[in-house]
This record gives C-alpha cells, structure tokens and sequence, in this order.
C-alpha cells in the first residue's frame, strides 16, 4: 500500500514538473495564476470576489441621495420556486426597482446591500456608456470614426476599415479566440495576464469588419484602450468622473486591472453594490438623463438598444445585440440589458418602469436563443412583485 501512494505521488509530482516545463518553455506564465485562481480553489472558472486578490484600481463615488424604497417594500417574496432557483444558482444578490423605488431586494450567503460582486462582462455595456460620453465630450468624433486613428497597429489593408462602432456591435473582424474552458484562448491570457497591451499585440484584423456578429471579450479591450489613447484617462478615472459620480453612486467601485497601475479589463470586471449596478439600468431607461443632467446623448442610447445592422453566425439578421448591450423579449414585452457569464444581470423593461438586478456564481442556460432562459425567469419574478 505504501508503495502504491508512493508511485501514485510521484506521478502527481511529476506532472506538476511537466506542467512546469511546458510553462516556462511557451512563456504561459499567466497560467499559474490562472490555476491559483480556478483549479486550486476548487472551480474551473473565475469567481466573483477575485478583485480581493487581483490588481484593481478605485472608482470613487461621491455621496448621492439613496434609492428611494417603495411604500410596499419588501411586502412581497420570491416564493418556494424562485426561492429554489436562486439558491441552487447561488445568488447573492436580487433587486427589483419599480417606478425609481426599490421594490424588492434580497442577499444571500453571507452578502448584504453593502457588498459588491463582479460584473464580469456587464463591464461592456459600460464601455459602451463611455463611448458615448467621449464622442459627447468630444474625445471622438462619431462612431463612424477609423480605430486606426487613434490605435495605429490597425492600420493595415483590413484594419483602416475597422470603425469604432464595429468594436461596439462585436463585428469588428479580429482573429480574437473566445473559449471560456481553454486557458489558452484569450479569456483566460486576459483576466490572469499581466499585460494586456501585449496580449492585443497577438491578434489582427482577418475578416472584413461590420458584417457578422461574432462576441468576442477582446473587441472591448481595444475599444477600452482606443478610449484610454483618446482621452488620456484610465477607464476608472473615466466612469468615475462621467458616470458613477453623476448618478450618485452610494458606494466605491473597483475595477480589475492587468497588474499594479496597469490597464482595466476593458471586457470585465467592474465590482460594485447591486443598487448601483442599477443606477446605469436607470440611466438608460430615462434616455441618457440623470436628474436634471443630461449624462450622454438621448440619440446615442437609442442607438445602442437597438439591434446593430449585423448578420448573426446563421446568417440571419442579428436582433439580440445592439453597442454592447444585449436585448431580448419578455411576453412581447421589449427588454434591454447588462449581462455577464456567471449569470450576473441588469434587466430593463420600459414598458413596465422595471429593473432588475441578479448577481451570483451561477448561469442556468436552458434555452439559449434568443436570451438565457434566465432571463426570463429573473424577469418573472420581478413581474410577480408589480402584478
């Protein structure tokens, strides 16, 4: 028996030797963070308390007014079924906002209304705010403008016809590898790298751009960094002043960066409280207008709400993605929203004044096509608490 643990340790070491080797002769470094942060905790993905451990930087708020609470606050409940779904996807927070009040709220293990949880890639859709604040401040001239001119390693043959607005749609044509499970595709070089600049520096455009939907995490990256080259501002300095500021977020936010002063993941990462998350729902369901401040254009937004004049991978037209922002659907009902892969949510419904908010460690995919069967339960249950 001792023998046998003893053979069975020495091919567990000598794999972590191979692992090693392999490592040091690609240059993988980024995986030893990559195994520290999933595999050695017991998860294959990333989590949403990461920031605790990851270089970030601060976006501070300034103190605003709170979230109104409806005269019925709370008087509502989830019921045995939601209850179920939220626990067994492992929410750890749930908001529902109805006529500018929050309606319902609930926190789950160990989570309060003070806690923030990653966004994960609900940071694209406030890429996409940013964007249009600086064609509003005029840091850009329109969308229409070439990303060459302000990144110049896209001006190649196919690269000068890359447009700002082909960023915002995800059709932007560029070789970027969106496997979540593969630590060698860009997600995981990415979020457990230390240099994004670099990493972009692998990729080019091969595809004629503005043609096909193609959602891809590193599309945002350049888009963050052609923000950054044009404003001269980090993304943190940016959604500070332009966005959390303005709308009176309660709490500081924290956004993931590369390595210590380093650059934001453009594609994820933003950690914030639930009721601020919703703030940005707000913003948008009042067309770009925050008390008496018009925060970004009133056009821009209904631009980016609205379907982006793509082609999906089937070859039909792509209806479910506009600049950064997904929609969807709900009983002929349209809805708008932020979304991210551990199924973290902002779901907007004008037609009923609604927001939803859902964060937690779990997606429930079901059916797919044209949003996350998810969605449609989160927007059930905020229904159920207005009907």
């Amino acid at each position: 028996m001792r023998s046998l643990l003893l053979r069975k340790l020495g091919y567990f070491l000598f794999a972590l030797l191979l692992l090693h080797l392999i490592i040091e002769v690609t240059g993988h470094h980024y995986l030893y963070q990559t195994l520290k942060m999933t595999v050695f905790k017991g998860q294959l993905g990333p989590g949403i308390q990461e920031y605790e451990e990851l270089p970030k930087r601060v976006i501070a708020h300034d103190p605003g007014a709170a979230w109104p609470k409806a005269q019925n606050y709370n008087s509502g409940s989830l019921g045995s079924d939601a209850e179920a779904f939220h626990e067994a996807y492992e929410s750890v927070s749930f908001l529902v906002v109805h006529r500018d009040s929050i309606l319902f709220e609930k926190y789950w293990d160990g989570f309060d209304d003070a806690s923030i949880s990653n966004s994960f890639s609900m940071a694209k859709s406030v890429v996409s705010l940013l964007t249009g604040i600086a064609i509003d401040k005029g840091y850009l001239k329109s969308v229409d403008d070439p990303v060459y001119h302000y990144l110049p390693q896209y001006e190649t043959e196919l690269g000068k016809e890359l447009k700002i607005w082909h960023l915002l749609s995800m059709s932007s044509g560029i070789n970027f590898d969106e496997h979540y499970l593969n630590p060698f595709a860009f997600p995981a070089r990415a979020n457990y790298g230390d240099d994004l600049e670099g990493l972009l520096r692998n990729y080019e455009v091969t595809e004629t751009p503005g043609q096909v939907f193609n959602y891809q995490s590193g599309t945002t990256q350049v888009l963050g960094m052609l923000l950054t080259a044009a404003t001269r501002m980090s993304l943190s300095e940016m959604t500070q002043e332009w966005v959390w500021k303005p709308l009176g977020a309660e709490a500081d936010a924290i956004w993931s960066l590369d390595h210590e002063d380093g650059v934001e993941k453009a594609f994820c990462c933003i950690n914030a409280r639930a009721q601020d998350f919703a703030r940005i729902g707000k913003l948008y369901l009042q067309n770009g207008k925050w008390a008496a401040q018009q925060v970004v254009d009133s056009a821009y937004i209904a631009k980016t709400i609205q379907p982006a004049p793509l082609m999906n991978q089937e070859g039909e037209p792509c209806t479910t993605y506009g600049y950064s922002w997904w929609i969807a659907e709900h009983d002929g009902e349209y809805v708008f929203y932020m979304r991210g892969i551990k199924g973290q949510y902002v779901l907007v419904m004008p037609s009923k004044d609604l927001i939803v908010v859902r964060l937690g460690r779990k997606r429930f995919f079901g059916n797919t096509h044209p949003a996350p069967e998810d969605v449609h339960r989160y927007l059930e249950m905020g229904l159920s608490m207005i009907e």
